[in-house]
């Protein structure tokens, strides 16, 4: 296929976390807010004056320093993160919004404060503690939260409109950028997709790094782009999969299951656009702050969600997205010392290889992408038996 106009634009993008858009926003005198999970909406974040910038450590090849503050035990991400922050890839942020998703997260946000690695006029850190169910109880939980832990210190300390028409134009703005993707992404459904599964991921994730008014521009472009953009003769690869399980904010990682013959066809995973690109509905008589903390409430498919029906609901959106994009098999990953993760991806394991029979292979991986020689012989035996089971007409292996 050709190759599509913006993409090495978009790959450059992902190289820092104070990329050019996300300088250029602050000289015009936006503050960024950095975030590191679901759990932080990002109308919240994209209020006027302010952006959301999801925290990322491209090409952190060492974790030393954070290791020494939070031992080599302890998730990767979260120590990557944490020695970004020391190096001073973070100095552009004026507030760190985050979340007490799991031990290791809050370790590193606390770390954020104690150690002050920020050196920005004003930094503040906050985090919210998350709801672990989806009911109404739990709902009316999490606004609290988000009142008195995200707006009340956005307008109070960085002075913040945060009433409802500010609110509602958050949400206008979330649902316009929530539809580019959510069309582009549509195309991995074709039989042979004209876009491919890093393609998608690189989009994605600088919809979710830079100004979302910087972005925009050209993700609208790319869409147009798209429209008319020829696929292959024949489809290239191999088979199809949906990637699944926890954090994956590196491209380099789908290429590499691509590189194996398999495409990645749907991104159900934290940073991936299920859940993350559907758009925000204000129902009659709704705030939009409520409208917002019932969205992200409702379609969060998070591993720290323990009662049945969020559990069950995670299984049946993996299976949704393997019928509706047309997926052979999944791909479930969790970062090394993931608790949550880990179970849930031994769980879904299960699940899907011995009562859906959809073949499911499992990995743990660590946040860089090391030990790739292995990883691809897993993914290349993995995509020869998806090969096996189509050949005996659908049969397990």
């Amino acid at each position: 296929m050709k190759d599509l106009k913006h993409l090495i634009f978009f790959e450059n993008l992902l190289q820092e976390a104070q990329n050019p858009l996300v300088s250029e926003a602050i000289e015009e005198g936006q503050k960024a807010l950095g975030y590191n999970c679901f759990y932080i909406p990002e109308p919240l974040m994209n209020l006027p004056g302010c952006f959301s910038s999801r925290l990322r450590a491209p090409r952190c090849s060492s974790t030393d320093i954070a290791s020494y503050y939070m031992t080599t035990r302890t998730c990767p991400y979260v120590r990557s993160i944490l020695e970004r922050a020391i190096e001073g890839g973070y100095n552009y942020l004026s507030a760190l919004l985050g979340v007490e998703a799991c031990a290791s997260m809050e370790r590193m946000e606390d770390h954020f404060f104690l150690i002050n690695p920020v050196k920005h006029d004003g930094f503040f850190v906050t985090h919210i503690d998350a709801p672990m169910k989806g009911d109404q109880t739990n709902l009316d939980y999490y606004k609290a939260e988000l009142q008195r832990k995200v707006l009340q210190p956005l307008q109070e300390k960085l002075g913040v409109d945060t009433s409802e028409e500010a609110l509602r134009g958050a949400v206008e703005r979330h649902n316009e950028l929530c539809r580019v993707i959510t069309a582009i992404g549509d195309y991995r459904r074709e039989a042979n997709p004209r876009i491919t599964g890093y393609e998608f991921h690189v989009i994605q994730l600088v919809s979710q790094v830079c100004p979302h008014d910087k972005i925009l521009p050209y993700l609208k472009e790319t869409l147009e782009e798209l429209k008319t953009r020829e696929p292959e003769p024949k489809f290239p690869f191999r088979a199809r999969v949906v990637l699944a399980g926890a954090e994956v904010d590196d491209p380099e990682f789908t290429k590499l299951i691509e590189s194996c013959g398999a495409m990645v066809v749907a991104d159900r995973y934290c940073f991936g656009s299920f859940p993350g690109r559907e758009e925000i509905q204000i129902r009659e008589g709704e705030s939009a702050f409520d409208a917002i903390c019932r969205h992200y409430l409702a379609v969060s498919q998070c591993a720290r969600f323990m009662d049945g029906e969020k559990i069950e609901g995670r299984t049946a959106e993996i299976e949704r997205l393997c019928k509706e994009f047309g997926a052979d098999g999944i791909i479930y990953e969790n970062m090394k010392f993931c608790e949550f993760w880990s179970y849930e991806k031994v769980l879904q394991s299960y699940i899907f290889t011995n009562e859906k029979n959809i073949p499911t292979c499992t990995i743990e991986k660590e946040y860089a992408l090391g030990a790739s020689g292995q990883l691809r012989t897993r993914f290349q035996a993995f995509i020869e038996s998806l090969e096996i089971k189509k050949i005996q007409g659908g049969k397990s292996v």
